[in-house]
Order: C-alpha cells, then sequence, then structure tokens
C-alpha cells in the first residue's frame, strides 16, 4: 500500500455484628510503600486519542483486544468484541480504514491453528458492524494479508489472523512489528487487556511508526480515564475491594493503594493468609504458607499510613467447595476439617456499608467462591453495595478477569461506572505498574 507518513503534531490536533478495624494515623500523615512512579500518570489527559485523528481517506491499524471465549468453534461471549465496536465505529464514520489485529489463546506460534482462529470473530464481528469484514491468509503477515490490506478502501475492515500464530509477537520481533507497521498511517491501541503485555503489537508496532499518530482507542480511553483517574485523583471517601484466592497476586497492590484510599477491604481467600499472620486457626481453608510472615508485614505496612483495613471477622464454612454441601458459620478460628469458602454475615453488612458509602470504589477479586451457591452471597453483596454507590452519584470501576466474570454472571454489569476488559492489565494499573501497550503512545 502506499506509505503515508504525517508529523504527529500536524495530525493530533489535542486530546469499605462488626468487622475488626485496623486503624493507624500516622502522625506524619500518609506514608507511601512504594517510590513514586518517573512516569506520570496514565490519565487520560496523557494521552491522545483516536477522536484528535483526522482518519479520512487513511487507514487506521487497530490492535484490539477479541481474546473472546471458544466452544467447539463458536463464541460464547462476544463483550470483547462489542467494547471495540465504538473505536471501530469513530473511524468508519469518518471515512476511514480499519485494519484490526489480536491475539486468541496460546497457540503454539508455529503457523495456523484452526482452534485458535479470528474467522469465528469475523464472522461475528460482522454482524455486529452490519458490513463484511474479511480476513484474509493464514496468518497476519502473509502475502494474502498484505494484498487485502493493499486493497482495502474507506468504510472497510480486515481483521488479520491471530498474531500469536507468527513467533514474532511474544518474542517483540522488529521485523514482524516492522511488517505490521506497513499496514498504517495510524496506529490507535484499544486493547487495554493486553496493554501489560510488551507484545511486538503493543510496543514494537507504534516504535516502527515514528512519524505515524499513535493514539489510544475509546475502550482504552474509558479504561485510563475510570482506573488511573481514580486512582490518582479519586472523590473521597476512596473505597478499594480486594479478593481472590492468592495474597502473592496482590501484594503489589495493597502497597501501591495503602494510603492512597481511605479504606482497604479484604475478603476471599487471600484473607486467610493475613488471618494467619496474625496467629488465627483457619481450618483448611486456603493459605499460602510461604506468604505468611510477608502477609504480616503487610498488615503492619498498611496500619502505617492513613489506610483503614477492614478483614473478615466471620466466614460461611464447608467441609468441601461442593453445592448441596452443609455449611455452617464460622469466626476467625476455624475448625480444623472445616474450610471458609465466602465471608459470613457480619462481614458482609460491614463491607457492604463501607462501600455504599463510598464516593469511588474500585474492586478486583471475588469475596468467596462465586461459581457455586451459596458461597456466591458475600460477592453478591459486594456489587450491590457498588451499584447503590453508583446510584447515589459514586464512580464504581469492578476490576476485569474473575471479578468481571462475577458480576457478569449475576446479570449486574450495568449497574456500575465501569467493567474493566482487563484482569491481567487492571491488576497492574492497580499496583502502580508499568504498562508498555499504553507507554507506546504518542505523549499530549
Amino acid at each position: 500500500m502506499e506509505s503515508y507518513r504525517g508529523s504527529r503534531e500536524a495530525t493530533v490536533t489535542t486530546g469499605a455484628a462488626v468487622v475488626d478495624i485496623i486503624r493507624v494515623r500516622a502522625a506524619t500523615g500518609r506514608v507511601p510503600l512504594a517510590p513514586p512512579a518517573s512516569e506520570p500518570p496514565l490519565t487520560t489527559a496523557s494521552r491522545p486519542t483516536i477522536d484528535s485523528v483526522d482518519v479520512a481517506g487513511r487507514t487506521v491499524l487497530v490492535r484490539v483486544d477479541f481474546n473472546v471465549p471458544l466452544a467447539d468453534g463458536k463464541i460464547t461471549d462476544d463483550s470483547r468484541i462489542v467494547a471495540a465496536l465504538p473505536t471501530i465505529r469513530s473511524i468508519l464514520d469518518r471515512n476511514g480504514a480499519c485494519v484490526l489485529m489480536s491475539h486468541l489463546g496460546r497457540p503454539a506460534g508455529t503457523g495456523h491453528e484452526a482452534a485458535f482462529s479470528l474467522k469465528p470473530v469475523g464472522t461475528r464481528l460482522a454482524e455486529l458492524l452490519g458490513r463484511p469484514v474479511t480476513v484474509p491468509g493464514e496468518g497476519s503477515v502473509d502475502d494474502a494479508s498484505a494484498a487485502a490490506v493493499e486493497a482495502i478502501e474507506p468504510g472497510e475492515v480486515v481483521l488479520l489472523e491471530n498474531l500469536r500464530f507468527h513467533p514474532g509477537e511474544k518474542k517483540a520481533d522488529a521485523g514482524f512489528a516492522g511488517k505490521l507497521a506497513s499496514y498504517g498511517h495510524v496506529y490507535c491501541q484499544d486493547a487495554f487487556g493486553a496493554a501489560h503485555r510488551g507484545d511486538a503489537s503493543m510496543v514494537a508496532v507504534p516504535n516502527a511508526m515514528p512519524e505515524a499518530p499513535c493514539v489510544a482507542g475509546r475502550l482504552l480511553e474509558a479504561e485510563l480515564r475510570y482506573l488511573a483517574d481514580a486512582i490518582e485523583s479519586p472523590a473521597r471517601p476512596f473505597v478499594a475491594v480486594l479478593g481472590g484466592a492468592k495474597i502473592s497476586d496482590k501484594l503489589g497492590t495493597i502497597r501501591h493503594l495503602a494510603g492512597r484510599v481511605d479504606t482497604l477491604v479484604v475478603g476471599g481467600a487471600m484473607a486467610f493468609t493475613l488471618l494467619r499472620s496474625m496467629g488465627h486457626s483457619v481450618g483448611r481453608s486456603l493459605v499460602e504458607e510461604a506468604m505468611v510472615e510477608e502477609a504480616g508485614e503487610i498488615i503492619a505496612a498498611v496500619e502505617a499510613t492513613s489506610t483503614t483495613l477492614l478483614l473478615p471477622t466471620d466466614f460461611v464454612c464447608a467441609a468441601a467447595p461442593e453445592a448441596g454441601v452443609a455449611t455452617t458459620t464460622c469466626g476467625r478460628d476455624i475448625e480444623g476439617d472445616l474450610m471458609g469458602l465466602d465471608i459470613g454475615p457480619e462481614s458482609v453488612a460491614s463491607f457492604a456499608a463501607a462501600v455504599r458509602d463510598a464516593k469511588t470504589v474500585v474492586w478486583n477479586g471475588p469475596m468467596g467462591l462465586f461459581e457455586i451457591p451459596p458461597f456466591d452471597t458475600g460477592t453478591l453483596a459486594v456489587a450491590k453495595a457498588m451499584i447503590e454507590s453508583t446510584d447515589a452519584g459514586g464512580i464504581t470501576v469492578v476490576g476485569g478477569g474473575d471479578t468481571a466474570a462475577a458480576v457478569n454472571d449475576l446479570g449486574l454489569a450495568s449497574g456500575f461506572s465501569h467493567v474493566s476488559t482487563g484482569g491481567g492489565a487492571s491488576l497492574r494499573m492497580l499496583e502502580g505498574g508499568p504498562m508498555p501497550g499504553v507507554e507506546a503512545l504518542d505523549p499530549r
């Protein structure tokens, strides 16, 4: 295709029955547990967006996240495809052409694998857009793909085959990235779910387009607006709710949020490692034994900040994580043959009260084994309290992964300000870690 590389400046026109409360106010105020990032905050003000670029008559190379679940070749959840529609439509409605690229699953990286093909995604995308979507060839940089991109016209859509069919994607290969970069006049990053990775399509491709606008799509813009802006400039009270199985997955997040949030609510199985560090017997509940000492250090560190830490005081317990099993309510000390599978009624009440009264809430991780009733009660209670906060004018953000799956399964997703599309990416932002796919974009 004809190569166009205008200058970036020329084309971008702008852009928390009582839960134990551990509360210590440090005499000198908040004590940050992590050094400040050297990069500026990843807020919407720091990156230009697709709507600030003139795309008429130009081809926009869009990195989307179409890593959707498939069963027997059929899509079982198209929410990630739907989430990309605003960006795609913005380009098409302004007489631009779209070349879309994504990964799907974990193919071997040695060539085409039918089980990981994006062709079902192309079919569903065409239905949603009401226009044809071409999925050429069996790769992303083969002759058929290059020819389809060469022939693309304004208003048309080409979806490249699975980027991970080529070994260069995971290796961030410059040669592979250069071929992809030749496909577009503009690079648009809209794959928030992969923005914490340094793959070729996330970093090397925009780096190979030094004279082209490299901007955020509408989905990425929304993710940054709600996640980054909530952390950096929240309305208060600001409450963070953390759950899930492993404390090791959330240590960085706890460190980053301590001193930043007004209340830190911790539920899910990860709470048992914290309770073990406090000397409690938790039966057969999940405990990361190797993390007990560090969990105690984390509690002490949070105590040294202005953040209030809420831990469960009771649990719904059973002999096995199975549907229909007999349950009982236990305190923090659980009998040896039982395991805690959800937070108990006292904890539900206090957690919900803290969340309900918040002006900003960020939630990552379920409160229990939500997939198996009745161990979904705590997760459902937190979700409903967040919806009440939303209705009262608060900003409520649900992290991706299991938390997003939980609220979707419960049919409550529409009640939040924002449900993130990225599990690992949203957690990376909550812990203040690097986001290569965002940092590779133009600064505003």
